[in-house]
């Protein structure tokens, strides 16, 4: 064969002549550089071939850690590490805290009385301060709780799960604010004054960013501070104009960010000193407090704030002096990070709990004799339902397990906070679809309205979703967690051209690589890659391998084609994040099944996998009709399309994958017991529970009256009607009847929705 080769091709002379001198430029560094890399840099400058970073950009670019996202952007995933990171469990301690303090804390919060008094009792305000629910992320030295994330996000979700309102209380101190920023960035003096009160409630923090001009742009915040001197000593002038700010009206310590000016040059560094954070005492002289926001009637407490010509020391910079000018980085490393816990946290119980009472409800409200769970167009909507809730739960705890190990993976934590709000809402909606007019009617028995009402405010805060989409998940992340593509924007900008060489042909030969990996992927049908997977996991970890190299080689392509008008290119880098999102909700999924290999989990497996590859195969197809506007380019791609629509990642999920897991949420069992667990069981959802398991238990004697009524035994009317029938003509006998009443007294129960005397109507709050 090799002779044949041979013969078949033997290099001439022009071969030689242009073979070797390529080779010998490609190879050479220092002729590679001259001959290519000085003209190509000097070309994409001129040109803009790059896209520009401000330094702010380049702040929020550096905030946190690249994890598992870089993988999926150098085409190469390492499964083996991705599927051994830490899946974490509770402390003992963690786990007897949720419950008995947390769970005590359900037990005397009635939501339908915190939207009547539109606030937390004055009981539960305590009940939280003693137990220092605003201390969980404050160190145990500090007199906090000094919890895991896990910890932190598991109290946050059981809370959601009874009431918004004592959730996002809870929250907020825990999150990006005060204790955060002190914690990590504060003076020594600071952290013994201040985190101690803050752990116990003697201090109420807010943090005041959001200004009526400075919403999805916080950089651009017009509240200012001015530097002067008194008496030897340095004080800052504030003036400040603040809004949608949670704890805003009752907080007693404020963390302010705001523009610092130094006109005098009183610390040497220059005029415009840019973003601060500083600790404002809430009892001076200009501080405005007592206006609320009414955000969608959800009573948490949401204020406007401002400030005239309030004065504060140097010394209230949170880090001091050192802490001047450092704002922005602070809240972009601080927001990295509480991306990850605090909304997938709320939004993880609302999920949780839609999918608990959809499921219950479902399988105990009967209509033309059937149970509603029983409808084919139900099953959709309850399938959808569970596997929300299996692939939260497993992103958050997969996601949080990065966090408690030290990393700030902010990608991915944006990723959570857009995908966690979206399920929310997608879950609630179709919650309130299957449980009709019992969602729709407020009172004391409505499980789901409030949350209802409340699931838009978790899209629009920490960033709104469509521009975390369209510009953070794809947009910063390809720059972020790109293997080469940084190190060629720093190159470009700072001139360097050798390591603007060494960065371009590294990328260079990274997408031959991923081009290659990607043509073989799609030729086996992701058959070619060694899984490191077992059972049903093994399938989808090939599929993952080869919509990753297809991502990584597409993700050059674009970036070459668009150059630094990528960022403006907001539809194709949406597309973009969906397939990232998507495959890192299939890997925490695939991590999920691996930690819990015990159990009976390949439905959910199956499902999301075959789920999350069509979204993936949707967008590849969508970025491929619309990636060339030139009507002759666009004909000669075609092709392409062609095969990437038949060659298809998935098709999507099967009517029978989608009936037998709505059979799982539907009926009571270890697997609906999983997928909810965590969350709070009020005694109006126990009765929806009990319910249920009365009406399995009474199933089998349901049926032998309906056998009965097919053989003519007894006449045509509704099960229940016939019950003492039933019993006399022996068909069934006395405690199966005693148990058939049980049953249709506690479904007519769970069915009953709260009515009110007009006069009673006419004084209520929502």
């Amino acid at each position: 064969m090799i002779g044949v080769i041979a013969v078949c091709f033997t290099p001439t002379l022009v071969f030689w002549m242009i073979y070797i001198p390529l080779n010998l430029v490609l190879l050479i560094p220092l002729l590679r550089i001259v001959i290519i890399s000085s003209p190509l840099l000097l070309a994409v400058k001129k040109l803009r071939l790059m896209p520009s970073i401000s330094d702010t950009e380049k702040i929020a670019l550096r905030a946190g850690d690249v994890w598992i996202e870089g993988d999926f952007f150098s085409g190469s995933p390492d499964f083996e590490k991705i599927l051994s990171e830490s899946y974490p469990k509770l402390t003992d301690e963690e786990k007897e805290f949720l419950d008995t303090k947390v769970e005590r804390v359900c037990e005397i919060t009635n939501d339908f009385k915190v939207f009547a008094q539109r606030d937390l009792s004055p009981e539960v305000w305590q009940y939280l301060k003693d137990n220092k629910f605003f201390g969980m992320i404050i160190p145990k030295e500090y007199g906090g709780l000094g919890f895991s994330a896990l910890a932190h996000s598991a109290v946050i979700q059981k809370q959601a799960s009874c009431s918004q309102v004592l959730s996002i209380t809870t929250m907020v101190p825990n999150s990006l604010g005060p204790a955060e920023l002190i914690l990590h960035y504060g003076t020594q003096k600071q952290k013994d004054y201040y985190l101690p009160r803050l752990a116990d409630g003697r201090e109420i923090p807010c943090f005041a960013l959001t200004e009526p001009l400075a919403g999805s742009d916080a950089t651009s915040i017009s509240s200012s501070g001015e530097l002067f001197e008194q008496n030897g000593e340095i004080f800052i002038k504030l003036n400040f104009n603040k809004r949608y700010i949670t704890l805003g009206a009752v907080a007693t310590v404020i963390g302010l960010a705001f523009v610092l000016r130094d006109p005098k040059e009183l610390l040497k560094k220059g005029k415009e000193l840019g973003i601060t954070c500083a600790l404002i005492d809430a009892k001076l002289e200009g501080v405005v407090q007592g206006k609320r926001h009414d955000p969608l009637n959800i009573p948490f407490i949401n204020s406007p704030i401002s400030g005239k010509d309030v004065i504060i020391k140097i010394d209230d910079v949170i880090g001091g002096i050192n802490g001047v000018s450092k704002g922005w980085q602070m809240l972009m490393e601080s927001l990295s990070v509480g991306r990850g816990i605090s909304l997938p946290s709320v939004s993880c119980g609302g999920v949780k709990l839609s999918a608990a009472v959809a499921g219950a409800y479902s399988s105990v409200r009967e209509q033309f004799g059937l149970s509603i769970s029983k409808f084919e167009g139900i099953e959709d909507v309850l399938a959808r339902l569970a596997a929300n809730a299996y692939m939260l739960d497993a992103a958050r705890i997969f996601t949080l397990g990065a966090i408690d190990g030290g990393k700030k993976p902010s990608v991915i934590n944006a990723v959570m906070k857009y995908h966690s709000t979206e399920m929310f809402r997608r879950s609630i909606n179709d919650a309130m679809d299957i449980v009709g007019g019992a969602g729709i009617s407020l009172g004391e028995r409505n499980l789901l309205g409030h949350a209802y009402m409340g699931a838009p405010i978790a899209i629009t805060v920490e960033g709104a979703n469509i521009m975390t989409r369209t510009l953070i998940l794809y947009g910063q992340g390809v720059i972020r967690c790109h293997p080469h593509v940084y190190s060629e924007i720093t190159a470009v900008e700072s001139g360097d051209v050798k390591a603007f060489d060494r960065a371009f042909f590294s990328h260079v030969g990274l997408t031959l690589r991923n081009m290659l990996k990607m043509t073989l992927l799609s030729l086996t049908r992701g058959y070619l890659h060694k899984s490191t997977s077992s059972g049903v996991g093994c399938y989808y970890e090939k599929k993952l391998a080869w919509s990753s190299a297809t991502f990584a080689f597409l993700s050059d392509f674009i970036m070459a084609y668009y150059g630094g008008s990528l960022k403006q290119r907001e539809k194709i880098t949406g597309r973009f994040g969906d397939i990232l999102s998507s495959m890192y909700l299939l890997s925490a999924t695939l991590r999920r099944y691996k930690a819990d290999a015990d159990k009976a989990d390949d439905i959910f497996i199956s499902y999301i996998g075959d789920w999350q590859l069509r979204i993936m195969q949707n967008a590849y197809n969508e970025i491929a009709a619309n990636l060339f506007t030139n009507p002759l380019v666009n004909f000669l791609f075609k092709p392409v399309k062609w095969y990437m629509t038949i060659n298809s990642l998935g098709r999507g999920v099967s009517d029978k994958l989608s009936r037998d897991l709505a059979h799982s949420i539907a009926s009571r069992g270890e697997i609906r017991d999983r997928l909810i667990d965590g969350i709070y069981y009020s005694k109006r959802y126990q009765e929806i529970e009990d319910a249920m398991r009365l009406n399995e238990e009474s199933a089998g004697i349901v049926q032998k009256i309906k056998n009965a009524i097919k053989n003519a035994k007894l006449p045509k009317q509704s099960v229940y009607s016939l019950i003492d029938e039933a019993l006399k003509t022996g068909i069934i006998t006395a405690d199966e009847k005693n148990l058939l009443e049980r049953a249709k007294d506690a479904k007519e129960a769970v069915v009953q929705v709260d009515g009110f005397m007009i006069d009673e109507y006419l004084k209520r709050e929502i």
